[in-house]
Order: C-alpha cells, then structure tokens, then sequence
C-alpha cells in the first residue's frame, strides 16, 4: 500500500510541475565520457543535510563554548568548509522554507510557525523535487514544519519517503498525542507507526538505514535530517545533562546542553557509519542550524547579540559545515562570505549538476565557486532577513550588506568592529543607512505580492480522503502548543480548495482523536493539564454551506454532513456554551468527501 500511495504522489509531482511549466533543463556540465561518467548512478554524489533546531552559532564547542562539550561535530569542522558569516531566519519555519526552495520566507509563502503562514506556496519546485527529477532517492527523518496537512506534508513536496513529528515539534498540537520523546507515534509516510528509542537516536538510525540501503542498491541518495532538538520541550536522559548540572547550570540550560551533546554522539555514530561503508567518499554532507540559540546564549554567544526570534546578529547566524572528500574542495577553511540558506539550493545544484526547471528563481546564489576555491566572492549583495504572521511591522527586518546590519530600518551596525551591535552608527554612515533603506524598499515592493498569495490546503483530493485540520495551520489565534490547547479560547479558520464538490462529512474535536476525551472534558497530557470547556453546541461553515447542531454531555466529536462546491472557500468552525457565547474552534477537524 505505501510503495502505491508513494509513486501516486511522484506522479502528482510530477503533474504539477508540467502544469506549471516548470520543464527541467540542463545546468553546465562536463562534456563527453566525463560528464556521463559524473552522472552516472554510480558517481552522482550523495547530498546529506543534518539541520538541528535552536541551536545558535555558539552552542558548538569548536566554536569556543567554554562548559559544552561537542567532540564528534569538532572533529567534522575540522574536516569541512565552514561559512563564517552564514545566516537564515530567527525562527524555525521561515528557515525551513527559505532551505527547501532558494527563496526568501515571503516569496515563498513559510513566514512563521502557525495562525496560516507555515506553509509553502506550491509553484514553487523544492529541493527534494529537483533531486527527484534528477534521479535521486529523497528521504526526510524528523521535523518538517511546513504543513501537516495536504499537499503540504513532505511526500507531498517531493519526498519519496518521510518519517516525522507534526507541527514544530513532539508535544505541539498536531503531534499525535501521548507522545514525549521516548518510544513514541511518528508518520511514516502515509501511516502512523511506533518507533522505539529517544526522538534524535530514531532520526539517526532511520536515516542511516536509509543511505545504507540506498548505497547497496547503488542509487544516490537525497536525505534531510532535520532533528526537533534542542528545541523546548528539553527532555533528554540524565546520562547526557548531568555533566552540565555538575558545572552548576540550571536545569533548562543543563538539558539543553544535553540534548546537543546527544546530537554530537549521533552525528559520530552516523560519521563513523559513512566512513566504514565507503558512503562518505562521495557525499556531500552540510551541517547546519535554523535560528540562533534558544537557551545557551547567558553561556556563551560567540560574541554576538540576540537570540532566537531576534534581529540581532545572534538571532540568525549559524554554524554550516560542508564536506565532500570527493569533491576536490581544497583543504578545510573558513570562508567569510557573506551567505544565506537560500544559497545552498542553487549550490547544490552546481555541485551535483542537477538539471532545474527552466522558470525556477531563486533568491540565493551559488557558492559553488567558493567551495572550488575558483572564487573569492559572490558579487556585492544586500540579503534581508524578515519573518512574522503579517505584512503590519513592515521595518521589523534586518539587512545585512557585507559587514553592515542595519536593524528595524533606523539602527546601523558594523559587526567587523562592533561584533555584539552595541553602537547604532547611523548618525556617522547615513549614505550606507539610506542605501541599505532602498534596497528594502525595492525588496519589500517585488516581494508583498507573493506573501498576499494564499495557501489552500486541499479537500476531496484523490490523493488525500479524508484530510485532517490542525489548529496550527488555520488562520486566526495563535494555536499551535498544548498551552494554547490547553486554555481553550482560540478561533480560527482555513483556507480551502475544494478538489470535487460533493457530500462532506466533517467531524469536530476539542481534543486530539487518539486521547479518545469528551468535547467538555479536561485533559491530563505529557505537557499538564487542559481545562474543561462548557461546550453545548457546534457550528461549522464552509463557504455557503453551514450547519448548528447541540452536543451532548460526554460527547467526544461531533459530525456534520453538508454538501460543498468545488472551489477556493473558508473553513470555519465554532463551539459555543449554553449563552451562545463563542469559546473556541475546533483544535481538529476532519474532512471527508463521502
């Protein structure tokens, strides 16, 4: 069944990208018996992308934190190229999408981590389809954060194979519920599976399984390893944070540091198992992270400002290691170029010589001449970093321009001086100010028409029946954590395209379907209690089509039959108690064409 429902969606990938005109063409390659030779299965290289979640440029031992220990990511520094001044968005979702598809989070639509903004317009090719199109196997392990529902989940964005959580993280809304880290219920592609063992050890093990079976069947492999960690909640063994409450820590800190130091042991289980299969010869192996530091910064920074979330240098430069034993890079160094995740799509596509469809743009640029050592720089470039739910804080950016930063449009920086920004230069540099408030303007103009697009996720699909809601991706409150579960409260609704208009039936639940809970219950989970809601009546309303109906005391869904048109429409639901007082959405929603 999953080997049918898997070449299914190749298929619709492919669909789509013909009907979008995205026809692929050749980049420059080798000519005669060498080019063949390159792109033959069997001396494709391999692409390995490990991307772990909060953790900040300083959060590395070879790096200069003076308490972290981190000897196996040590030891792959040494043998890479590292990008020094390497910078993606203050926050998980926008980096994600910005890696996937080359272009900035509000050209591609993935601008935040919930209320609708955390998935991906879908004219846009991503990673994993190039590869595909390419004659790559693609394989993801662990977070993906760009749409739990279709045609946003990753076997829906090019992935041949997918095993993750929901949303951002185990414990978040559209996870399935019970699970804390151990032992726990992941997707695997088209159904839900029990893996054993902690949430990094799995992503690891999947994901070398993976590649080894890849290298036996001599197929080249795609794989993106996103972990959730160290990302809250900072659930770990004690075997791996005692060292650092021994330094006297505190506990949040302590098992954040655990968590990484769990990672670095991974990542040496997983170098070690390239190396004695011969894997590591041809694969080209990028170690990255999505935002900076959510809890090590009071430790140490690396020098810099800011944290996660933030617009300071902190918020948003990360470590990114690149290595290819095979690639005839030049010794391992450091390059102090300006350059952002948007950069590594059209990079590897240089460096694997993969062919990318004709009408693709990207907002990044290769930098395959840097790792060649052919080049000592990319041009002279201003990048901006912006990320948000909305278009209303337009001066909450940061653009960066070689060694400049100017901040919110007023602040400016120079970070080669004044590494940590403690002194705004604006004053003293007001053609660099006004010209870097310019290109802002002009991007900000190219750039608005594309975060206005809406992203439908699709009902009545062929290729998805039924489709599950999640509170996370409706737009509305904010409502992605048991927090904001667990307070009842929140309203939201989606945006939907209906594939085939047609009877529905659509089932509403306060609580996640697996706690198996009533609609008025409180709910005791991993993350605490939920408090119970005096529901006695439902509401729900697809574009014309409505419908009230009561509840029933202990009642753990509700199902409404209506009759829905094909077309774009707004899916909205309501609970309500005896004074027809509106107390919340429905947190999940399914949706079925009967």
């Amino acid at each position: 069944m999953c080997l049918y429902r898997e070449n299914e969606i190749m298929l619709t990938r492919r669909a789509f990208i013909r009907a979008a005109g995205l026809t692929f063409t050749g980049l420059a390659v080798p000519t005669g018996l060498a080019a063949q030779n390159r792109n033959s299965p069997k001396n494709k290289p391999n692409v390995l992308i490990v991307l772990t979640d909060d953790q900040g440029y300083g959060d590395l031992s070879c790096h200069g934190n003076p308490i972290l220990k981190t000897p196996n990511l040590d030891a792959l520094h040494q043998q890479s190229i590292r990008f020094t001044d390497f910078h993606v968005a203050p926050m998980c979702t926008p980096t994600r999408g910005q890696l996937l598809t080359g272009r900035d989070a509000m050209a591609n639509g993935a601008t935040f981590v919930c209320m609708g903004r955390s998935m991906m317009l879908n004219d846009l090719p991503t990673m994993a389809d190039v590869f595909a199109a390419n004659g790559y196997r693609t394989g993801h392990f662990g977070k993906w954060h760009l749409g739990d529902s279709y045609p946003h989940r990753p076997q829906d964005r090019g992935f041949q194979e997918t095993i993750n959580h929901g949303a951002w993280g185990i414990t978040s809304i559209a996870d399935y519920y019970g699970n804390d880290y151990w032992d726990d219920t992941y997707r695997h592609n088209y159904q839900l599976e029990e893996y054993k063992g902690y949430c990094t050890d799995v992503w690891f093990d999947e994901a070398m399984d993976y590649m080894k079976v890849r290298h036996a069947n001599n197929e080249p492999f795609f794989v993106y390893l996103p972990t959730n960690c160290p990302h809250s909640p900072h659930w770990v063994d004690d075997k791996y944070s005692a060292l650092y409450k021994q330094r006297g820590l505190g506990d949040r800190t302590a098992r954040f540091f655990g968590q990484i130091a769990n990672i670095d042991e991974n990542m040496g289980r997983m170098l070690t198992m390239l190396d004695k299969t011969g894997i590591a010869e041809n694969t080209i192996l990028i170690y990255m992270t999505d935002n900076g530091t959510v809890a090590g910064h009071k430790v140490f920074n690396a020098g810099m400002r800011g944290r996660k979330t933030e617009l300071w240098e902190g918020g948003h430069r990360v470590p990114c290691f690149i290595r290819w034993p095979a690639g005839n890079l030049g010794k391992p160094r450091d390059i102090d170029v300006l350059s952002q995740c948007q950069d590594m799509l059209p990079t590897l596509a240089d460096l694997c010589h993969l062919r990318t469809p004709d009408k693709m743009v990207t907002d990044g640029v290769s930098l395959a001449g840097l790792l060649r050592g052919k080049q000592r720089a990319v041009g002279d470039r201003m990048l901006v970093v912006r990320y948000g739910p909305d278009d209303r804080a337009k001066s909450e950016c940061a653009v960066l321009w070689n060694k400049w930063r100017l901040i919110k449009g007023a602040q400016l920086y120079d970070v080669s001086a004044d590494p940590h920004q403690d002194k705004d230069i604006a004053a003293q540099h007001p053609d660099i100010a006004a010209a870097m408030r310019r290109h802002y303007e002009q991007w900000w103009a190219k750039t608005i028409g594309r975060f206005e697009k809406k992203r439908y996720i699709h009902l009545g699909s062929k290729n998805a029946n039924p489709v599950m809601l999640y509170s996370c991706d409706w737009k509305g409150s904010y409502a992605d954590n048991f927090g904001n579960l667990a307070a009842g409260g929140r309203i939201g609704s989606w945006d939907v395209l209906v594939e085939r208009g047609g009877r529905y039936r659509i089932t509403l639940s306060r609580w996640h379907p697996a706690a198996d809970m009533a609609l008025d219950a409180p709910l005791q989970g991993p993350m605490g209690k939920g408090k119970a809601v005096p529901i006695i009546k439902a509401r729900v309303k697809v574009g014309d089509a409505e419908l009230t109906r009561p509840t029933v005391r202990g009642q753990k869904q509700i199902s409404f039959t209506l009759r829905i048109e094909a077309g774009e429409a707004q899916l909205s639901t309501w609970f309500y108690d005896e004074h027809d007082k509106e107390l919340c959405s429905a947190y999940y929603t399914r949706v079925e064409r009967l």
